[in-house]
């Protein structure tokens, strides 16, 4: 078994299998900050903020565990429709309009990524366009009705089901995922991870 490179502060399985894809052993840390956005927060500082946040928060409870020393890795994936982010679903309701309110339309998904060793950090974001299909109620009720929505910002996975709405995407599509590889590789690599 390959020795853990670096924390990750992240619950989000795909996260999880896209470092594993890159072959990077990790550590996972299960911390919880408040994902609210501010009042008139720009997209970009709201993702860039939250990423840092749950970095931050990773790097205390690894001291607090007395853990080693590694880099805590921490993402954030938001999507933004005409500037309006669009968090996680509360209800399947609400995912159904986030689902319809995307439909035909282009929106665009952020994704910060951070790193903290100690007191260093350094971060990144990408910003990726994705274009829906023009999608029926009914296309939308069953992609819901499979739960797949719930957990997801914007109320989709590109990797999922609902990689049968996307007409068009320019960008990062492992950005997209939840985790930009080949950038988040180099970023690594500033810190001897990789």
């Amino acid at each position: 078994m390959t020795a853990p490179q670096l924390y990750l502060a992240s619950r989000s399985p795909r996260r999880r299998e896209l470092l594993a894809l890159a072959g990077i052993a990790f550590t996972l840390l299960d911390i919880e900050i408040d994902e609210a956005p501010h009042p008139a927060e720009d997209p970009r500082t709201y993702v860039d903020r939250i990423a840092a946040g749950k970095a931050a928060a990773g790097w205390s409870a690894a001291r607090a565990r007395r853990a080693a020393a590694l880099p805590v890795l921490s993402a954030d994936t938001t999507v933004v429709l005409e500037g309006r982010i669009l968090g996680k679903p509360d209800s399947p309701a609400q995912a159904a309009q986030m689902l319809m309110a995307l439909s035909g339309r282009a929106h665009w998904v952020y994704t910060a990524v951070a790193v903290r060793e100690g007191d260093r950090v350094e971060a990144l974001r990408t910003e990726s366009m994705v274009r829906f299909a023009l999608l029926s109620r009914a296309q939308v009720d069953q992609y819901v009705a499979g739960g797949e929505p719930m957990d997801k910002a914007g109320a989709y996975a590109i990797q999922g089901g609902a990689r049968l709405f996307v007409e068009r995407i320019e960008g990062s599509l492992t950005g997209i995922v939840g985790l930009p590889l080949p950038e988040t590789l180099a970023l690594l690599r500033r810190f001897g991870v990789g």
